[in-house]
């Protein structure tokens, strides 16, 4: 038997990312958000959702562009942090000891420290009740090269401890079962 409960966010668990947006040193902040995701492969999209409340919001909707920053388990005190504290009255770059550096193809800073850096450019907003989603295209991503693996040239992810967010926790990431397509693989 199964309860019925009220319509609710269920889909877990989801990527725990740092989002980072500004376009001039004085102006970066970061913003943990948990709604995010790939929305479109060519050309590559994703998006993320913020409330309008958040500091965050006006800098990211006046630039039109941000990057999406990975968590790491080393990272997660940070993600946190980040996500329960105002940029309005901290610099959470100073106050987390994260390095900001200029994106190669947006005016928005990567956090250094971050595994991957997913360069992003505001196609849309549209207006959902509590959030607004941010409907963006893919322009860069920067990868560790420490994280990528020499034979495959695949990211690395069980090397990078990824953080993952399910029903108000953090997570880390397991290992792999199966790859796309292994149910259906021919046996050699």
């Amino acid at each position: 038997m199964k309860q019925q409960w009220k319509p609710g966010t269920m889909i877990y668990p989801l990527p725990a990312v740092m989002v980072s947006c500004g376009a001039c040193p004085e102006e970066y902040n970061l913003i943990t958000v948990a709604w995010t995701g790939t929305i479109c492969s060519e050309p590559a999209m994703c998006y993320i959702s913020v409330r309008r409340e958040r500091h965050s919001y006006e800098i990211i909707k006046n630039n039109m562009c941000f990057v999406i920053n990975l968590t790491t388990k080393d990272l997660a005190q940070a993600t946190d942090w980040c996500g329960v504290r105002s940029g309005k009255h901290f610099d959470k770059f100073k106050e987390m000891k994260l390095t900001p550096e200029p994106a190669k193809m947006v005016q928005a800073p990567i956090i250094v420290e971050s595994p991957v850096n997913i360069e992003c450019r505001v196609k849309e907003i549209i207006s959902l009740g509590t959030h607004d989603m941010f409907i963006a295209e893919v322009l860069n991503v920067q990868a560790d090269e420490s994280l990528i693996d020499a034979e495959s040239g695949r990211f690395d992810l069980e090397k990078a401890n990824l953080l993952v967010y399910a029903h108000g926790q953090y997570h880390e990431m397991g290992k792999a079962i199966g790859k796309f397509g292994w149910t259906v693989e021919k046996k050699k």
